[in-house]
């Protein structure tokens, strides 16, 4: 980042299905790998009111979900086809 100019940002490199408990809460996470479903540590991330914006399904055809947060609970829309890569996560 430091090569392409771009100021002090923090990073982690790690399990993406984790997130970055340490950080959070987030207003929006962006998910740039496929899941059968949004990770619940994600979900837990956020804050309420915030967004989601994951690729979801198997691992041939996912669909751009977002969710959205709410005090009442989280709301899915699914919206345009897609295909990502897999993500890997440890936890089983």
């Amino acid at each position: 980042l430091k090569k392409a100019g771009i100021p002090e940002i923090p990073v982690k490199i790690g399990d993406g299905a984790l997130g970055w408990g340490e950080n959070s809460p987030f207003d929006k996470i962006i998910v740039s790998a496929a899941a059968p479903s949004i990770p619940k540590q994600l979900i837990k991330q956020l804050k309420i009111g915030g967004i989601i914006v994951a690729p979801i399904g198997s691992q041939y055809i996912q669909r751009l979900t977002v969710l959205k947060k709410s005090a009442e609970g989280t709301q899915t829309e699914q919206k345009t086809p897609c295909v990502f890569v897999p993500l890997i996560s440890d936890k089983k």
